[in-house]
């Protein structure tokens, strides 16, 4: 890809849990939202996908909805998703791979071929400072569990997310000089 090309196309984020229907989209609307605040939307986009088909053609959980409308989030997609499976292609033209838990983290990076491909993924809640200082990277699932569970996932989620602006903030100004 010529140098200007590369450039110019946005900056892509997956966010990655199991089936793509709680953690992943949660990510996913979150950091759209965030990327907006920050004046980065246009420069980034944001997506997310599953590890596993169980889900894949389904919506978010309800549940995933119904905690970003709790804590006041604009329809950022949610009603739009549908659950689908991360590819390893996909290594090739993103940016940053999020994984939700070192589960997920171990899986896509069997998914890489090299190590810049490996590079590009990390775990989400490696970018919350209080979750890296105390080891506790893994972002719970709230599946099995009733709202707590999915508040619970939600601080996760939004705990990490500024870390996640900033790093991405700092990519784009490495990528522009």
């Amino acid at each position: 890809m010529a140098p200007e090309l590369h450039e110019k196309r946005p900056y892509r984020v997956t966010v990655v849990c199991t089936g793509n229907i709680c953690r992943s989209p949660m990510g996913e609307f979150v950091l759209r939202e965030r990327f907006e605040e920050a004046g980065l939307g246009d420069q980034v986009v944001v997506d997310s996908a599953g590890t596993h088909s169980w889900e894949v053609g389904n919506p978010a959980d309800p549940r995933t909805l119904a905690v970003l409308a709790r804590n006041g989030h604009d329809d950022f997609g949610g009603r739009d998703h549908v659950a689908r499976r991360f590819e390893r292609s996909w290594l090739d033209e993103v940016d940053l791979v999020l994984a939700a838990d070192a589960g997920h983290l171990r899986e896509l990076t069997k998914l890489a071929r090299t190590d810049t491909q490996r590079a590009k993924v990390r775990m989400f809640r490696s970018f919350d400072p209080d979750a890296e200082r105390s080891g506790e990277l893994d972002m719970d699932d709230p599946w099995y569990g009733d709202d707590s569970a999915f508040d619970q996932t939600y601080a996760e989620v939004v705990a990490a997310a500024d870390g996640v602006v900033d790093h991405v903030r700092r990519a784009l100004a490495d990528r522009n000089s």
